[in-house]
């Protein structure tokens, strides 16, 4: 089994360059699921599905209703958050998965992220839910719907350098527990290597962590390897 080994955990909202270029395919849903494989199940039989931003329409080509900004979290990935994202929303997932292969080589630094959002509708749900990113078999993410801010995009990342040559697979994982539950939509889905700093970033990456507007993002550095 291939797995990751975790680092230190620190937050921070410091703007990034981007990325050389992103290896996963589709990573902002503006072509539907091409590329992802879904999986999992629920017994109420509502799939993750792809809706567009800014409008009002019931699922599944939107959030029940409630328009979903753009995404505007800061984040170093290659893609734009265009006008699509993908919206996690079954009562009782157990779980679902969205997941996609990507190669790495010894040797070469990665990094890993996406972003995410709660609505507001769902987020006054009796019944929690939970998110998990998960690259090479290990965790870098996981979080309640209960824990985040409705309403507002985050941006969650990880770094790392691989030990190892060949394929490891980028899952999410939504689990949800009871009739009507919390939900979320990701965009901005990313993994590759990075590219070089402007200026500008080494100052605030000399000057230490911060936060910039309403985005956050959460930082682990990882070892990529094969086990």
């Amino acid at each position: 089994m291939r797995h990751l080994l975790l680092g230190a955990i620190a937050l921070s909202a410091l703007s990034a360059p981007a990325l050389a270029g992103n290896q996963l395919v589709n990573g902002s849903f503006e072509d539907g699921f091409n590329g992802w494989t879904l999986g999992g199940t629920s017994d109420d039989g509502f799939p993750p599905v792809v809706i567009s931003y800014n409008n009002s329409d019931g699922y599944p080509t939107g959030a029940f209703g409630e328009p979903i900004p753009i995404d505007n979290a800061v984040s170093p990935s290659p893609d734009a958050a265009g006008t699509h994202g993908a919206y996690f929303v079954a009562d009782e997932a157990h779980p679902q998965t969205l997941s996609q292969l990507v190669s790495i080589v010894n040797g070469l630094e990665y990094e890993f992220g996406f972003d995410v959002y709660v609505p507001f509708n769902g987020s006054h749900n009796p019944n929690d839910a939970t998110f998990s990113a998960v690259v090479g078999g290990d965790n870098f993410a996981t979080f309640a719907a209960s824990d985040l801010t409705p309403g507002t995009w985050l941006h969650y990342q990880a770094t790392g350098f691989a030990t190892g040559t060949g394929m490891v697979s980028f899952d999410f994982d939504f689990n949800s527990f009871g009739i009507p539950a919390k939900d979320f939509v990701i965009d901005k889905v990313y993994f590759g290597t990075p590219g070089v700093p402007e200026p500008a970033s080494w100052a605030l990456m000399l000057g230490g962590f911060g936060m910039v507007g309403g985005a956050m993002r959460s930082r682990r550095r990882m070892a990529v390897r094969f086990a």
